[in-house]
């Protein structure tokens, strides 16, 4: 992990609704080449019964690759999983709730959609990254709230002013490919999350490599 901060600066991937978990496992592997840091598992079609398993799966890879995990949504399974940490959003339940359960070692990263003030609130519950987005219109949630890159920069010194070290990161997401990261970048995203703009396309370890020379 990157000195400074509390979650890797770089290319972070968020898994497609895909129920191949074999090729889920490629993709994962292919992108873990071309440079990615992390991966978000975010599933909200699979069915209950394959849920733990293709998970499971997931956090096993990222081990193997020295990847971060990231479980969306769910503390429980993230603790179930020994996963590095969990994704919430707004109706995902108490940050001291997940903090408590995944314990200090753990990470918890927080949807602050195009909201500064939740993006300060959250701050002080202690999370480990801030995201915001969509950036730009998004194929996967079309009807998602719309984020600035001016609220990137809100972000970014919103952290920097923060008296905790490591200080946490700030994520944006939503719509973003290897053609557009560059002007997000720029504004102060310490990360990229990205699904298919990464997962859909044709050479997943090259688009990967675009994304990881934005931070080199």
């Amino acid at each position: 992990m990157n000195s400074g901060l509390r979650f890797p600066r770089g290319l972070y991937g968020v898994t497609p609704e895909w129920d191949d978990t074999e090729r889920l496992l490629e993709g994962i592997g292919a992108a873990a080449r071309g440079g990615m840091v992390a991966v978000q598992w975010r599933r909200k079609t699979i069915a209950p019964n394959d849920r733990l398993s293709q998970a499971r799966r997931v956090a096993e890879l990222c081990r193997q690759l020295g990847l971060l995990c990231i479980v969306n949504d769910d503390w429980r399974l993230a603790a179930l999983i020994d996963a590095d940490g969990v994704h919430l959003g707004k109706e995902d339940g108490s940050i001291a709730q997940a903090r408590l359960a995944l314990g200090s070692e753990k990470i918890i990263g927080c949807s602050c959609y195009d909201d500064p003030e939740l993006a300060a609130k959250v701050l002080q519950a202690d999370v480990d990254y801030i995201a915001f987005g969509a950036v730009y219109p998004s194929v996967v949630k079309p009807q998602a709230v719309r984020a600035t890159l001016e609220h990137i920069r809100q972000g970014r010194r919103l952290v920097e002013s923060s008296r905790i070290q490591p200080r946490s990161a700030v994520v944006a997401i939503g719509g973003i490919t290897a053609d557009n990261a560059a002007p997000v970048v720029q504004a102060g995203a310490d990360g990229i999350a990205v699904i298919s703009g990464l997962f859909e396309t044709p050479d997943i370890q090259a688009t990967a490599s675009r994304f990881a020379a934005l931070f080199a």
